[in-house]
């Protein structure tokens, strides 16, 4: 059954015909496409952006030394408290420096502790992402097949997490497609016969502005997204002219122009020990063997897409056969090029984390949908129907997994998201079945609408009230219970950048029970958090110098960087009142 058949069985109201309507009506212009694909993304992306804690650890991280940035007022050297941070270049924290103070200059109260200032650079580095998606679909699709591309992509679990999430991959996804869709359109001209022909200007430099702001934001990484696969192509050809439409000789001193200024800064600031540390260590280590413990065998990546890339994923793999059988026509050729040989080579490195290959999911969603103009995601093959299955793996396992977390360690359940969360059930087990009707494209659609539930679910009203997640915060309002202002504060044991964030940057870290007792009997105000493990050494330390402190609060909860659960307690010292 096609999907115009499914759409029109007689006496039968069809009530999930107006997604593919209001995808009919946003094809008519390219303004009503990309407003669509806006408020999809806020729909997807805006929800829990304020209220999700800052995620241990990267994120804290990344937030942290652009806040020491606007404190120091240096913009050059990279810093995590006193330790330089030189793994990236400085393109993120530049931007989430430039929203802060921004915020400030706005009046937002707490603008350096409030991370959602720090996270608007991914969001909008998300939205770009996506309206650079469509652009680049459009070099293989009509209008109305690369919105649903475009949308896909919008609608993917990875994307919706890192658009709430203060690092660089969301940009650095925007950057990626920026040179993916202008090299596409370089390749296809050269199968049109006009190879080495001029591109026009925008696309030129949307290229060539593309690769210059990734390399300020993660170094060689948009560099290896574009040149793999045109080294790849230009083999298949046998001839590199046809990158010669993107005007190297225009582009290569502008990157540079972009680029040198502040590589050459940083040079002279850390004498060379910036490349030393993002080159040496931070690079080689995750090639040589699993950096941070994020180790995974060859292989994860083909197995973890069926989440990251939900709800896209399972319809992709039922388009894989059409894509290698046509793998000599031009726009395949170009997508499979994008994708396989990056693909690869993440999968031998053994470092491993879920969104390294974010930046290959729009050429995902493309073939995903050129295969479904072509007739090839047949729910009459093999297999097909069971594959399809999986898009509801995702939203039940959330919904189960939620739950199961939220009566562990709350003793409740997130009743405000439940509704939304067993909606988006429903509606995956609907596209599921319109996939075994034989309506592929309105499966693809309630795919989407499934998506569009499941973040505000998940992320808008079942994160906020699980405050098992959220140790730090819960720290961090402690102080305010300590009888003077701006104490003093360190830790034992509980050494979150998190924390760090929230505290400020100040924040000692004590490393044994000797240190934390001499800390809090120094003069002044002080203010301690010591974790469960180090509790019984600290009250002996205290003990054997005569101090017996005063708890102010305790916290429990799940450390998610840790994976575990960890118990606080804070103790405050206040010095005596004058008479």
């Amino acid at each position: 059954m096609t999907d115009r058949a499914f759409a029109s069985r007689p006496g039968r109201r069809d009530l999930f015909a107006w997604p593919q309507a209001i995808l009919d009506a946003a094809a008519l212009s390219h303004g009503r496409a990309c407003a669509l694909l806006v408020a999809l993304c806020l729909v997807c992306f805006l929800p829990g952006l304020a209220s999700l804690q800052p995620m241990d650890r990267d994120e804290p991280r990344f937030a942290q030394a652009s806040k020491q940035m606007l404190e120091t007022g240096d913009l050059v050297d990279i810093r995590f408290q006193g330790e330089a941070r030189h793994k990236k270049p400085v393109g993120i924290y530049w931007a989430q420096a430039a929203f802060v103070g921004a915020g400030e200059a706005l009046g937002i109260p707490n603008a350096r502790t409030t991370i959602a200032l720090y996270r608007l650079p991914s969001l909008l580095g998300a939205i770009g992402a996506v309206l650079l998606a469509y652009w680049s679909a459009l070099a293989f699709l009509p209008r109305r097949s690369a919105l649903l591309a475009a949308a896909l992509f919008a609608a993917c679990v990875v994307l919706s997490a890192e658009a709430r999430l203060a690092k660089t991959d969301a940009l650095l996804c925007a950057c990626a497609m920026a040179t993916f869709g202008s090299l596409a359109r370089a390749w296809l001209g050269r199968a049109d016969g006009s190879a080495g022909r001029t591109l026009g200007t925008a696309t030129v430099l949307t290229f060539w502005l593309g690769l210059a702001v990734g390399i300020l934001v993660k170094g060689p990484m948009v560099p290896l997204f574009c040149g793999l696969p045109a080294l790849v192509l230009s083999l298949h050809a046998r001839s590199g002219r046809w990158l010669q439409a993107l005007r190297p000789g225009l582009g290569l001193p502008l990157t540079l122009l972009i680029v040198a200024p502040w590589f050459v800064a940083i040079t002279w600031k850390s004498g060379g020990a910036f490349y030393g540390e993002a080159v040496g260590h931070d690079m080689l280590s995750k090639v040589q063997g699993g950096s941070e413990k994020h180790w995974a065998p060859p292989g994860a990546y083909l197995f973890a897409v069926f989440g990251t890339f939900w709800p896209g994923a399972a319809f992709a793999a039922l388009g894989a056969p059409f894509a290698w059988a046509n793998r000599r026509e031009a726009g395949i050729a170009f997508l499979l090029a994008w994708i396989v040989p990056t693909w690869l080579l993440f999968e031998i490195v053994p470092t491993k984390l879920p969104h390294y290959v974010l930046p290959l999911f729009p050429a995902l969603a493309i073939l995903t949908v050129l295969a479904l103009t072509r007739g090839a995601l047949d729910p009459e093959r093999r297999g097909a129907r069971l594959t399809a299955g999986l898009v509801v793996l995702i939203p039940v396992g959330l919904t189960l997994g939620l739950s199961a977390f939220a009566w562990t360690y709350d003793r409740t359940l997130p009743w405000a998201g439940l509704p939304l969360l067993l909606a988006a059930c429903a509606v995956a087990v609907l596209a599921w079945r319109a996939f075994a009707r034989g309506a592929a494209e309105r499966a693809l659609c309630l795919g989407i609408l499934a998506s569009a539930l499941l973040s505000p679910a998940v992320f808008g009203l079942t994160q906020p009230v699980m405050a098992a997640l959220k140790v730090s915060p819960r720290l961090a309002a402690l102080r305010d219970r300590v009888p003077c202002a701006a104490p003093k504060v360190a830790s034992l044991g509980y050494r979150e950048p998190s924390f760090v964030f929230l505290i400020g940057t100040d924040l000692a870290m004590m490393d044994t029970a000797a240190e934390a007792a001499a800390f809090l009997r120094g003069e002044g105000c002080r203010l301690l958090y010591v974790e469960g493990r180090f509790a019984p050494a600290f009250a002996e330390a205290a003990a054997g110098v005569g101090f017996v402190p005063a708890p102010v609060g305790t916290v429990s909860g799940f450390n998610i960087n840790g994976g575990r659960r960890v118990d606080l307690t804070a103790y405050a010292h206040a010095p005596e009142p004058t008479p």
